[in-house]
């Protein structure tokens, strides 16, 4: 269990914020300079060097938001141009592209953040420079929200797996959608009919919260409050709702860590824009109190899932139930051990479900819930003071990570490993990297008192 009494102060974290700022950079460069193009985008490391894994196209995005959220932290002309460069270049595919469900992670980790940096004056404001950025905005999530399975009373942007596959992963893929409808745009069908990407969003968020979160009500027997499955499955002839499943992790059963934080990230996200949000535009969909309720719960249980299901530093092994898990003896008591030989940790997990944690502090704070709030908060500093030292920042100069120990599919065997005898270790990904950026940007606005960081403007 996150050893919630350790926890440092905010401000405390400063030094560590700017020297993870000042790593990037050399990051940044070496990847522009040594990364060859041609063969796709940069998925992970194998000995420090970022390489691919044809799967989907999916990481793209994440190399070029990392430049932009340097230029968000440093003011760093170099990075800004490298990631709005490449964005024009080369991410026009990711907005038409109708065969996965990475939108939100592709285009506003792009086209959304230099929008953002514009409405808040980092960047000149140009008009047709931001209509570009909004035009493609609304043309991925309507492509996003096109992607769609009608379910026994809703329905779901499903997988890349098909129509029957919902991935848990998908609920940061709502973003887009919910920025699309606050440009005032619709995905319009045969017959000219508006279908509101508000109602999709909503109905999405719904199906992720019934059947990807636990509820500890007896679902099966391995129906722990909080746990997540990766994916669940659907029968698309009647709609009917089968079984979960699991792609990335140990099983349907157990809970795949990464799988959890996109939900643990994914919900409170979507609170804060609720909140936003004339109730009004709740009314044809059962109004607003029902949204926040259903996303407040799911929320909140998976927040306390990873807390006590979380080794004591914050950092996650990658799924909950790996098969040899049991050899690590009392894990849950102690910091998170990256080289150890049976299971490996994924500090990706961690850095994404530790936004999520901050985020939901300060949504129930708002709601007078100070004690919540409290417990949420220590967990996300905890979690992201161990993120942003060694062993999980990389300090090495010729290794173009930035955030170590990160695992993409350890089912498939995907993953390096430096030594045999061990589970894997030691290498990086772009999401990985990616929303430590985030993580870390966020901090350092709420300790600089910065505008506050949303997805949404």
């Amino acid at each position: 269990m996150i050893d919630l009494k350790s926890a440092p102060t905010l401000e405390s974290l400063s030094p560590q914020l700017d020297r993870f700022f000042e790593l990037a950079k050399s990051k940044v460069e070496s990847i522009d300079k040594e990364y060859d193009d041609a063969k796709g985008s940069p998925v992970f490391t194998v000995d420090g060097k970022y390489t691919t894994r044809g799967w989907t196209e999916w990481t793209e995005g994440f190399r070029y938001g990392i430049s932009i959220l340097h230029f968000d932290a440093t003011g760093d002309e170099t990075s800004l141009k490298s990631g709005r460069d490449r964005t024009v270049a080369n991410m026009a595919s990711h907005v038409s592209h109708i065969g996965v469900h990475d939108h939100g992670f592709n285009n506003l980790s792009t086209y959304g953040n230099l929008r953002r940096l514009m409405i808040e004056g980092r960047i000149p404001e140009n008009e047709w420079e931001k209509n570009f950025y909004e035009l493609a905005i609304k043309v991925s999530g309507a492509v996003q929200a096109a992607r769609w399975t009608e379910r026994q009373g809703g329905g779901f942007i499903h997988s890349f797996n098909g129509p029957h596959s919902l991935f848990v992963d998908t609920i940061r893929s709502c973003r887009i959608l919910m920025q699309a409808h606050l440009l005032g745009h619709s995905l319009m069908g045969e017959g000219d009919k508006s279908i509101s990407l508000l109602e999709r969003a909503l109905q999405h968020i719904e199906s992720t919260a019934k059947y990807s979160v636990f509820y500890g009500e007896g679902r099966d027997i391995w129906d722990v409050a909080g746990r997540t499955t990766h994916e669940a499955i659907f029968n698309t002839k009647d709609g009917a709702y089968r079984c979960p499943n699991s792609q990335q992790g140990y099983t349907g059963f157990t809970t795949w860590t990464r799988g959890q934080g996109w939900a643990a990230v994914g919900f409170p996200e979507e609170l804060e824009l609720l909140a936003t949000m004339p109730d009004e535009a709740f009314e044809p969909f059962g109004g607003k109190a029902k949204w926040e309720a259903l996303m407040l719960r799911a929320a909140t249980a998976i927040a306390d899932n990873f807390i006590e299901n979380t080794p004591t530093d914050g950092i996650s092994y990658w799924d909950q139930g790996g098969p040899n898990m049991h050899k690590l003896g009392d894990y849950l008591n102690q910091p998170a051990d990256p080289f150890n030989e049976h299971e490996p940790v994924d500090s990706t997990a961690s850095a994404i479900t530790a936004q999520g944690l901050f985020r939901l502090a300060r949504y129930l704070r708002s709601k007078g819930e100070n004690d919540k709030a409290n417990r949420y908060e220590q967990a996300g500093l905890v979690t992201a003071q161990a993120l942003f030292r060694e062993p999980y920042l990389s300090t090495d100069s010729n290794h173009q990570g930035l955030l170590l120990h990160s695992i993409y599919h350890h089912p498939n065997g995907w993953d390096n490993r430096p030594d045999p005898s061990k589970a894997p270790y030691g290498e990086s990904s772009m999401w990985g990297d990616y929303h430590a950026m985030e993580l870390a940007v966020y901090l350092q606005r709420l300790i600089n008192g910065g505008p506050y960081l949303t997805f949404f403007k």
